[in-house]
C-alpha cells in the first residue's frame, strides 16, 4: 500500500507541472503578446516573439499530456471511495483535456496566417491579423466550453476526498466551492459576456484550494491506514 503515496505523489508533481507550464503558456507566451480589442498589435507581437508563443504551444502540449495521466492517478487514488465518481470523475477530466487539444488549433491557426507565405500574400495584412484574432478569441470563447468539464471534475473530486476519509475533509469543501467558481465563470460568460473581466477575476479564487490540494499530495499523500480500510470495503455512489 506505500505503492499509493507514490502515485499520490506523482500526482502532485504533475498538478505542479500543470501549474508551471500552463502559468508559463498564459501569463508569458500568451498575455503578453495577445491586445486585446488590437488585431494589428497583436499581430506584430506574435511575428516579434514567434519563438516565444511557439514555445507556448510546447507548453501547453506538455499541460495536455499532464492531464491524461493525472487524471488515471486521480481515478486509482479515489477508487476506494467509489468506483462510479471515480470514473465520472476521470471520464469529465479527460473531457475537459480533448477539448483543450481541440482547442489548441484555435491557437495554432494565427502562427500560419502570420507566417508570410506566398499563398497568403492574396489577402491583405490588415484581414491576415484580423483572422489572427478571430481565432484568438475563438480560443478564448473555446476556455469556457473546457472550463464546464473541469467544474464537474472538481466538484466529484471533492466530494470525493471529503467523503475518502484519508484526504483531510476541508480540502474536500475548498475544491467543492472551487468547482462553483468555475462553473460561475463558464456560464456567466455564456449569459453574461459583459462581465468577462469580473469572471475572469472571480476564478482567481480557486488557486488556493487546487495549491493546497496539490501540495497535500506531494508532502503528506494519503492516510494508507484509512486507504487501507476502505479499499477493503465495496466502493458505495
Amino acid at each position: 500500500m506505500n505503492s499509493i503515496n507514490k502515485t499520490a505523489r506523482l500526482a502532485g508533481i504533475l498538478y505542479l507541472i500543470i501549474a508551471i507550464a500552463g502559468g508559463f503558456a498564459f501569463f508569458v507566451a500568451s498575455s503578453s503578446l495577445i491586445v486585446p480589442g488590437e488585431a494589428t498589435a497583436t499581430a506584430n507581437n506574435i511575428m516579434a516573439s514567434e519563438q516565444l508563443y511557439r514555445i507556448g504551444l510546447v507548453s501547453w502540449s506538455i499541460v495536455l499530456i499532464s492531464e491524461l495521466v493525472l487524471s488515471v492517478l486521480l481515478y486509482v487514488i479515489f477508487l476506494p471511495t467509489s468506483k462510479t465518481l471515480a470514473l465520472i470523475m476521470m471520464i469529465s477530466r479527460l473531457a475537459m483535456t480533448t477539448i483543450q487539444g481541440i482547442n489548441l488549433l484555435n491557437y495554432s491557426i494565427p502562427l500560419l496566417l502570420l507566417s508570410g507565405a506566398d499563398y497568403l500574400k492574396v489577402i491583405a495584412p490588415d484581414q491576415l491579423h484580423a483572422l489572427a484574432m478571430f481565432y484568438l478569441q475563438a480560443y478564448n470563447f473555446g476556455d469556457f466550453i473546457w472550463q464546464i468539464f473541469f467544474g464537474l471534475h472538481l466538484f466529484i473530486l471533492g466530494y470525493l476526498v471529503y467523503k475518502s476519509g484519508y484526504i483531510p475533509r476541508i480540502l474536500g469543501a475548498l475544491l467543492v466551492f472551487a468547482s462553483l467558481v468555475y462553473l460561475l465563470q463558464s456560464f456567466g460568460n455564456f449569459l453574461f459576456p459583459e462581465f468577462e473581466e469580473i469572471l475572469a477575476m472571480i476564478v482567481l479564487l480557486t488557486i488556493i484550494p487546487e495549491l493546497l490540494f496539490t501540495f497535500w499530495l506531494l508532502i503528506k499523500g494519503v492516510n494508507v491506514e484509512q486507504y487501507e480500510k476502505r479499499a477493503l470495503e465495496t466502493p458505495q455512489i
